[in-house]
């Protein structure tokens, strides 16, 4: 079935507007294509420093241009729980391409931090900049320009992105993306928030909140609420870059195993020196881009892909705006029901059908580009399917069901949890932010009250214990863009500002900041731009003016005279504190030289 006619027309608008960058940027592709791996031409002294740890049949092998090389870029470290598994995986690739007549070296490592440890903490302002680190750091891997296909072994929050960012770069190689999968079900996460409010509100000690945070994150895999990392998995599935269910399953399991040796051995076949040869660059086009957006509406994902979606797609010249993720938004539906959005896990997810089942609606109905081309080889209809362990090891998969497994974390086009996909953009006098409203109730999707003002978090968390935080407001949370201190998320903004709605009162948030994936409950107008530090017009709002959030209509504003709000002078704040510690002073030059939110906050792409 071709796509729904608005999604053509949005995905028309994107290629027309691309034009400009995508052209030149195929140009480099096909001329770096064209010039191939030619470690037969290399220097003798580059080769052998390039195979030096092979076996002596690897280096026979790799004198030539006969047997294919497949660059690893990890990301692998035992601190995250994502990212531990990887530590096994360049054996196991290792085996996989010896057994598909390959060689696989490991071209590269690539940092990989933790959110879940950063959140509230200085490190977490080098959080948003570790993406285009991550992209560069991967680009240092494969300059040494002995690969012929690369895989990309990562999951969380800034690191797919980059990666991708990275392989977009060198998209004239062909590009397998292998997950990790997610940790076993622990603690509920409805559970967990509600022991973090009982914290927040001096209701039980740090010992029952270590406690129930043990059991929620106790093992092995990516944390099971749908927030960035899951999102990440998500779109690199319905764009193609996974084999055919490989997101949602558990590390350390015979399945698990097998599509990690299956996505090698298929990493190993469309290299330019077989009769598949799929660049990078040139599988993912304006469709693929659209796909991934449709996915991230169709199951709630996180806002921080309004930034990352944004960076990625132009890393392949393709410029996506928040106009046209927004317009997408009003056109798919809610299928899933996955925490924050409701009370699920990614495991439930996966249980009910996951992600063969929901691009098998989404396509059933046109609100997918089938024509694409993927790493599998066919087009997005082999993804509609249900992944198994088959004979002998091997990946065995059938149809997706036809009918949910859960009908309360997955369900139907016919029967959507919502009709629209939940992340808006905002504009007005204040300038343009996005907004995610798939868990917000339809009676706070407009929100007028006063602003009160804070320069940072815990000055919003200090005033919540001091009991000043009376009535109805609309927190103002500024100078916490990219270009101020490096985009943090506001993570501990959610458990406060939940407990006053739920204690009755009316209260939304407005920031140059993100809350990312976790963003729930509470109206939340975040990624705001201009920024507090560019003299954006948040920079401009007064302690009680009247802020008006209209997420229906897709407006924010302050309702101040337009002459008195252009002749305030901008506030200023303090950034100093900021600019050094945890490797703050390392990242002064990423800060000077960022793009704005809705670009994709990256120094690359402006």
């Amino acid at each position: 079935m071709s796509a729904d006619s608005r999604i053509a027309a949005i995905t028309a608008r994107i290629v027309e507007r691309s034009k400009p960058y995508r052209e030149p940027y195929l140009a480099r592709v096909r001329s770096a294509a064209s010039k191939r791996v030619s470690r037969s031409v290399l220097g003798c002294g580059n080769l052998a420093h390039g195979f030096a740890v092979c076996s002596p049949s690897e280096k026979v092998a790799l004198s030539g241009d006969e047997v294919p090389n497949l660059g690893i870029i990890t990301s692998y470290n035992d601190m995250l729980s994502a990212h531990q598994p990887f530590e096994t995986y360049p054996a196991l690739i290792r085996q996989a391409a010896h057994e598909a007549g390959g060689v696989a070296q490991v071209a590269g490592g690539v940092p990989a931090m933790c959110d879940g440890v950063t959140q509230g903490q200085p490190g977490m302002e080098l959080s948003l900049f570790s993406r285009d680190l991550i992209a560069m750091a991967a680009g240092v891997g494969l300059s040494h320009n002995m690969f012929d296909s690369t895989v990309y072994l990562g999951v969380c929050d800034k690191i797919v992105p980059g990666l991708m960012i990275a392989a977009m770069t060198f998209g004239h190689l062909p590009a397998v993306f292998i997950p990790a999968g997610p940790m076993t079900t622990g603690l509920p996460n409805d559970e967990k928030s509600r022991v973090r409010q009982l914290f927040a509100e001096g209701k039980v000690g740090r010992d029952e909140l270590l406690e129930a945070e043990s059991k929620s994150y106790h093992g092995p895999g990516t944390c099971t609420f749908y927030g960035t990392a899951n999102s990440n998995q998500m779109l690199m599935e319905i764009m193609g870059f996974h084999l055919p269910g490989a997101s949602f399953i558990n590390p350390g399991t015979p399945l698990r195993d097998a599509l990690t040796r299956e996505a090698t051995k298929r990493a190993l076949a469309i290299t330019a020196l077989g009769n598949e040869f799929t660049p990078a660059g040139e599988m993912i086009d304006e469709r693929s881009i659209v796909n991934g957006v449709v996915g991230l509406h169709a199951t709630g994902g996180s806002t921080n892909h309004t930034m990352h979606l944004v960076a990625m797609a132009r890393s392949a010249g393709i410029a996506l705006t928040w106009q046209d993720i927004s317009e997408l938004s009003d056109i798919i539906p809610l299928l899933a029901r996955v925490y924050p959005n409701g009370l699920a896990d990614v495991n439930h997810f996966h249980a009910a059908g996951g992600m063969g089942y929901l691009i098998s609606q989404l396509l059933k109905h046109g609100l997918l580009h089938d024509d694409v081309r993927t790493v599998f080889g066919q087009g997005l209809d082999a993804y509609a399917i249900d992944v198994k362990l088959g004979e002998n090891g091997t990946v065995a998969r059938e149809p997706a069901p036809e009918v949910s497994h859960d009908p309360k974390v997955l369900s139907t086009v016919e029967h959507p949890f919502q009709h629209s996909g939940g992340l808006k953009m905002l504009t007005g006098n204040l300038g343009k932010a996005v907004i995610k409203i798939s868990a917000v109730k339809p009676e706070r999707h407009v929100i007028e009250a006063p602003a009160k003002i804070f320069h940072d978090q815990s000055e919003l968390q200090t005033a919540f214990k001091e009991g000043k935080l009376e009535g109805d407001f609309v927190a103002v949370v500024r100078f916490q863009g990219p270009k101020a201190n490096g985009m943090p998320e506001l993570h501990k903004l959610t458990t406060v500002l939940g407990i006053l709605q739920d204690r009755g009162q009316t209260v939304a948030l407005v920031t140059d900041g993100r809350m990312s994936g976790a963003s729930g409950k509470v109206p939340s107008a975040i990624h705001m731009t201009p920024e507090a530090k560019d003299g954006g017009p948040i920079s401009k709002i007064r302690e009680g003016d009247i802020i008006r959030l209209d997420a229906i209509h897709g407006t924010i504003q302050v309702l101040v005279d337009a002459a008195e709000l252009a002749a305030r002078p901008p506030a200023e704040a303090d950034l100093s504190e900021n600019e050094f510690g945890m490797g703050r002073e390392l990242f002064a030059p990423f800060r000077a030289a960022t793009g704005s939110a809705d670009h994709g906050a990256s120094v690359f792409f402006h």
